[in-house]
């Protein structure tokens, strides 16, 4: 049997009523929250933001503007192109007969305009043998398993590197917007389970280089980076904000404990359990975007000069984030086009930027493909007069028995 939910009801019922009265509260705390973003002026936050800055836990954004800023949507160029990369994995099983694991890549290019077109394409890569492992070219002894949030890890640098040859192939003089689902930021590079060598694997001689290279293309073409992360789950900027309102300096705000998301300070519980998304979903306009915020997570630090900026905007259908790297959010016009576009792929995708949902497509490995995958590899390994045999618990699980 699974879950009976006729058992738990009751408990639903009482968990929908604290919710009924917390939305009542969050909404009249929006309402004043979002009346002193408007009244955070550049100055107002600068100002505040020279004094010494809080510690790790208490992640907030820098702005570049004014808390409130809104800036309405830029006209959208009659020709452009919106492509998209997007992977899947196949990770590690102990239980199969070959230790092996598979990364594909999905793209999505479509050109608008005079001459549009569409690309679809996947690009499967299957890791066995040595190539399950990372290992440092200085220590030939020290190595990391490709498994788990390592491969996960992997297959984001492979996204990243597909950018390059798919805007390559496209005219030097064509607008372009090359976006990826989700962030910029690899957290787990600098998580608690990361190491040195996955770091300086991932980081430093891999996704840092592919920035340069892409860096170097925008200077020869109009052509800009960007993540896009729907209906987003992000509290910096609400952080942000209870710092500015905060009457003491960030160490002592931290020291104090009105940094915690459960202040009983005033006024820094406020902005209690808020999120970045529900401030401008009441502060911007359909079309708008916000200012811009730097991200002030430890792992940019390794990113050796490529800080990573966002802002958020206001799709008509939903809030999202937009994430940047430096030299898109310092050149207004490779920004404007970010938006620009951003807006215009969510209005063709009904709320979802459509390269996003295409490059999804093609990269998806669904059950089914994962349990071919697995029947090709015992077949071809029984064709070779190996061992195809599987752990009886993998047996199991692939037989009914009531």
């Amino acid at each position: 049997m699974g879950l009976d939910l006729a058992k738990t009801i009751q408990e639903l019922n009482s968990a929908a009523s604290g919710q009924r009265r917390e939305h009542d509260d969050r909404l009249q705390r929006i309402v004043v929250a979002v009346e002193a973003m408007r009244g955070a002026s550049k100055d107002d936050v600068a100002q505040k933001f020279d004094r010494p800055a809080p510690r790790r836990r208490f992640l907030w954004a820098k702005p570049t503007d004014g808390l409130g800023a809104a800036y309405d949507p830029p006209a959208t160029p009659s020709d452009f192109c919106v492509l998209s990369v997007d992977g899947s994995q196949i990770d590690v099983d102990r239980h199969m007969p070959m230790a092996c694991a598979l990364i594909n890549i999905g793209s999505c290019v479509i050109r608008y305009g005079a001459q549009p077109t569409a690309r679809l394409a996947s690009q499967p890569r299957l890791l066995f043998g040595e190539g399950l492992y990372l290992s440092d070219p200085k220590n030939g002894a020290a190595e990391v398993p490709l498994e788990g949030p390592a491969l996960g890890l992997k297959r984001s640098l492979e996204e990243m590197r597909a950018v390059k040859p798919l805007v390559e192939a496209l005219p030097d003089d064509l607008p372009t917007l090359a976006l990826l689902d989700g962030t910029l930021v690899l957290w787990g590079a600098s998580g608690r389970e990361s190491t040195p060598l996955l770091k300086a694997e991932i980081l430093e001689r891999g996704l840092v280089p592919v920035l340069d290279e892409l860096r170097e293309m925008s200077q020869k073409r109009p052509f800009a980076l960007a993540a896009y992360v729907s209906y987003p789950a992000s509290s910096e900027v609400v952080k942000t904000l209870r710092l500015h309102l905060c009457q003491h300096s960030g160490e002592e705000c931290e020291r104090a404990g009105c940094s915690n998301r459960r202040s009983s300070m005033s006024p820094c519980s406020l902005v209690n359990h808020l999120l970045d998304r529900e401030l401008f979903l009441n502060l911007l306009r359909p079309g708008q975007r916000s200012g811009l915020f730097i991200s002030q997570s430890l792992v940019i630090q390794d990113y050796k000069g490529h800080q990573i900026y966002f802002f958020y905007v206001h799709t008509g259908d939903e809030i999202g984030r937009v994430e940047v790297p430096e030299w898109v959010a310092t050149d207004e016009r490779l920004l404007s086009m970010a938006h620009a576009l951003v807006l215009d792929q969510c209005h063709r995708g009904l709320g979802y930027p459509v390269a996003i949902s295409e490059a999804h497509e093609q990269a998806v490995v669904s059950g089914s493909d994962r349990q071919r995958f697995n029947e090709l590899v015992a077949s071809l390994l029984s064709r070779q007069g190996l061992s195809a045999a599987t752990s009886e618990k993998s047996r199991s699980k692939r037989t009914a028995w009531l």
